[in-house]
């Protein structure tokens, strides 16, 4: 079945081999039965309706609301009696076999949204996918005894659904809605060959071991509280250490590059938020608030405080480009069902930076912004792509204005010689942007810095700045952050690197043994003597045995432990166990300080 085809492109969009077969019109584009990404999305979205009719072979009562394609598999909305759990999984996936080894047709019918409401006349969620849909013809997909409303397109038959593994079962409200009942979702995998799966179930095993809430917990980093509220990380004493190494990385590497700290309010007045469009696009995500008979909004974004500092004084030609850097402290609505340990989260820290600059300086800033975020990456060991996310349907400006913004990022890539793909209707409100994806040691993908080029909010704030003629001239506004955000990037470091983090960021970066109390002074003498070259450092002198103490500090992945006894003492050295080295030997003091100080200063953004 290799290389069958099962689909057809018609341009962008996909079409099933039964519709290309009955057209006039010649489609040169064929899918063929592999693991494109065009092929997967044909056979994923296949597999949920076998998925479905599965469901609905061993829950009777079962009804269907959506079942999409997503970027990791698919998953399908549903609604049922009985309490269905990650146990009952197999039994699902028993029955889809059966299906697919029945090598069952499966047929697309056409019909009208009329007649579609007729049809699904006593299927309330099918009546509620059919609100969501312009009225005119639609397209019924099926298989068996098992038929759901559907787009498509599918593969013309079930013999080609063999691959597949169901992943997870979860809630999910009906339509996104919290207001709304809560359905059961099912989450699945799939693609054209054993070996694929095979690998990416070995590789979800690795996720799940891998899982920063779980080492994070372990390494004691950060932790939730109901009373506090969902979405709201609490960073502990060994989290926030490793946070501050970040933070003073990048507050150097920013002020090397010309960048300028500043800070904006964290609650602006609403009328704020009205003039930049985001109370119009961006509300339902924001919280408010009422002082003084007043509303204000909670800040989503740092944009508006720096577009309050360039306006604080004159700015001329001369002073341009204009560079302001914040960790700004942001808060976003996020809905319950989607907060995910530090990946999703209700407030959270950007790397947030704005640079106000010429339109002929747009090009050369991007440049400089793509050869910080190579630093950056490099130093964690990240492999990276680009993205360039074009204007959305929700948006605002005249279409010049972004046509220009997007012609200045396409331009900056490919000068550079930097491939990136097309995001078509991804970019933010008010401007275009590259968004950088960056791939962790499991080559899974993850969406983290962005650069926006952005004419509308500088117009909308009417800030402009004096050129060579003396006349008022209006800046461009780049919105960059390389990290995205702390919460997240560490989210992702820590699953990239399962909590073996570098040594210059490292929480405790080395940990001082004294086998007895008679080697205690020593051990803290040592550790005075490290802490004043900005080592971070602990003395493990519990009432506890050695080799308790030693794997303590394993466990905790301090990257080396110092053991000292009688002879380290009177010799003033150290038994080293580099765990990141995987290698055991002694060191004198001076040598063990000059090793440190050279590991600390390995990285440079």
């Amino acid at each position: 079945m290799i290389h069958d085809i099962i689909a057809y492109k018609d341009g962008a969009s996909l079409v099933d081999t039964q519709t290309a077969l009955a057209s006039s019109k010649t489609y040169e584009d064929k899918i063929l039965f592999e693991n494109s990404k065009d092929a997967l999305e044909v056979i994923r979205h296949s597999c949920a309706h076998l998925m479905a009719q599965a469901i609905k072979a061993l829950y009777k009562d079962a009804q269907f609301f959506v079942g999409p394609v997503i970027e990791d598999g698919f998953y399908y909305d549903f609604r049922v009696t009985e309490k269905i759990g990650d146990a009952d999984l197999k039994e699902i996936e028993k029955k889809m076999a059966e299906l697919a080894n029945a090598k069952l047709p499966i047929e697309k019918i056409y019909t009208t949204k009329a007649e579609a409401l007729k049809h699904f006349a006593n299927d309330d969620l099918k009546q509620e996918v059919m609100l969501r849909i312009p009225d005119g013809e639609v397209s019924i997909y099926k298989q068996g005894d098992f038929e759901d409303l559907c787009r498509g397109p599918h593969v013309p038959n079930t013999k080609y659904l063999r691959f597949f593994k169901l992943t997870k079962v979860a809630g999910a409200y009906l339509g996104g809605d919290e207001k709304r009942e809560m359905l059961t979702r099912i989450y699945g995998i799939a693609f054209a060959d054993k070996e694929s799966l095979k690998d990416y179930v070995t590789m979800i095993e690795e996720a799940k071991k891998r899982d920063h809430r779980k080492i994070g917990n372990e390494l004691k980093l950060f932790t939730f509280d109901e009373e506090v509220g969902a979405g709201l990380p609490i960073w502990l004493p060994q989290g926030g250490k490793l946070r501050s190494k970040l933070e003073k990385l990048l507050f150097s590497a920013h002020r090397k590059r010309g960048y300028q700290p500043v800070r904006g309010p964290e609650l602006l007045k609403s009328d704020a938020w009205k003039i930049s469009g985001h109370y119009q696009n961006y509300g339902e995500n924001m919280y408010f608030t009422v002082i003084d008979e007043a509303e204000y909004g909670i800040k989503p974004m740092n944009c508006l405080g720096h577009i309050k500092v360039f306006q604080s004084e004159v700015r001329s030609y001369r002073d341009l480009p204009l560079k302001f850097f914040e960790y700004g402290v942001v808060h976003r609505h996020e809905k319950s069902g989607v907060l995910h340990g530090l990946f999703r989260v209700r407030e959270f820290t950007q790397d947030d930076a704005h640079i106000f600059c010429t339109p002929e300086q747009i090009k050369e800033n991007v440049i400089e912004i793509l050869s910080f975020v190579d630093s950056i990456m490099s130093a964690f060991g990240f492999k990276y792509e680009m993205e360039i996310s074009t204007r959305p349907e929700k948006s605002i400006g005249d279409e010049a204005y972004w046509v220009a913004a997007t012609e200045g990022l396409k331009n900056a890539l490919d000068e550079n010689g930097i491939k990136y793909g097309i995001d078509e209707g991804g970019g933010a409100f008010y401007g275009p942007k590259i968004d950088i994806k960056i791939t962790d040691a499991l080559k899974r993908k993850w969406q983290c810095g962005t650069i926006q080029v952005d004419f509308n909010l500088p117009e909308r704030f009417d800030i402009s700045y004096v050129d060579a003629n003396n006349e008022h001239a209006r800046p461009v506004m780049l919105h960059r952050a390389i990290l995205g955000s702390f919460e997240r990037f560490i989210g992702i470091l820590i699953e990239h690197t399962s909590g073996e983090f570098p040594f210059f960021i490292a929480p405790t970066q080395v940990v001082i043994v004294p086998i007895s109390d008679a080697h205690l002074a020593y051990a803290k003498s040592l550790a005075n003597a490290l802490m004043a070259e900005e080592i971070d450092v602990e003395v493990s002198s519990k009432n506890e045995s050695l080799n308790k103490r030693i794997r303590n500090a394993e466990t905790m992945r301090v990257p080396m432990i110092l053991v000292v006894g009688d002879a380290e003492v009177q010799n003033e050295t150290v038994a080293v166990r580099d765990r990141r080295e995987r290698t055991q030997y002694n060191l004198g003091k001076v040598e063990l300080i000059k090793i440190l100080k050279e590991k600390l200063s390995e990285v440079h953004f």
